[in-house]
């Protein structure tokens, strides 16, 4: 059965002692009974990956990492391997998320490569994907999404899907305060489930989380959450706030 998640990606803030604080108001905040049945994740910059570790090693918070590399080591000045997350502890990656493709030139064939170094790390994935404004006006959002999805990801087996899940992130709407709608989100959360469907089977489809990133906030996180395709988020923004981040969980 598919978990219903919330995850922060803290993008680039919060130095250690500005992490630490922020990490030790969640904690604070987050009562067992609250987050029963529901995973939380929180990625902080590389540099805090160990901190965050280690401070939360006895709570329900769990540490992913924002990128690494698909090489094994090199000469990759300013990179970070699969085994260096993975030795610190870290067992989630995100990959792909939107800024990824936009400001570093990440393309569908390079996430494909490192999809294949995180599942060989024993690494889950937060896959990101989604359109932008242009390809929503022109109509194309389901064909571009449907392409994202086949040209890093189905040339895994559906076994390999359960260290997997998805974030749709329409690009117009991160960071920009414009958030799809619950059921533009809802919308295309059941697209891609089909989409799943089609390539594998259905019961694979249904056990695989699909999380809405896009301007979630405390105001609008449970009408988005209450749509049945819609299994929890991928926060920016308000992830850094520990009340809106708090509120957000408990609107799942």
């Amino acid at each position: 059965m598919r978990k219903n998640i919330v995850a922060g990606n803290w993008k680039m803030n919060k130095n250690l002692t500005e992490a630490k604080e922020l990490i030790k108001e969640i904690k604070k905040g987050l009562k067992k009974e609250k987050v029963k049945g529901k995973r939380v994740i929180i990625a902080p910059s590389f540099v805090n990956l160990n901190s965050a570790v280690k401070k939360t090693k006895k709570s329900v918070i769990e540490v992913a990492a924002q990128n690494m590399h698909e090489a094994k080591n090199g000469a990759f000045t300013g990179e970070v391997s699969a085994n260096m997350l993975t030795d610190l502890g870290v067992k989630t990656v995100i990959l792909g998320h939107s800024e990824r493709r936009s400001f570093f030139g990440e393309t569908n064939q390079m996430l494909a490569q490192k999809v294949d170094a995180a599942l060989a790390n024993n690494l889950e994935i937060i896959f990101c994907f989604g359109e932008q404004l242009e390809d929503r006006k022109g109509g194309k959002h389901f064909d571009v999404v449907e392409t994202q999805l086949k040209e890093s990801l189905f040339h895994l087996l559906k076994e390999n899907f359960t260290n997997i899940i998805l974030a749709y992130e329409p690009v117009w709407a991160i960071g920009t305060g414009e958030t799809a709608t619950p059921e533009q989100a809802q919308e295309m959360h059941a697209f891609i489930r089909e989409v799943l469907v089609k390539e594998y089977t259905k019961e694979m489809a249904e056990e695989v989380s699909i999380l809405y990133g896009g301007s979630v906030k405390p105001d609008n996180a449970k009408e988005i959450f209450s749509k049945q395709d819609v299994d929890g988020g991928l926060i920016g923004g308000a992830s850094l706030k520990s009340a809106d981040f708090l509120a957000i969980i408990d609107a799942i």
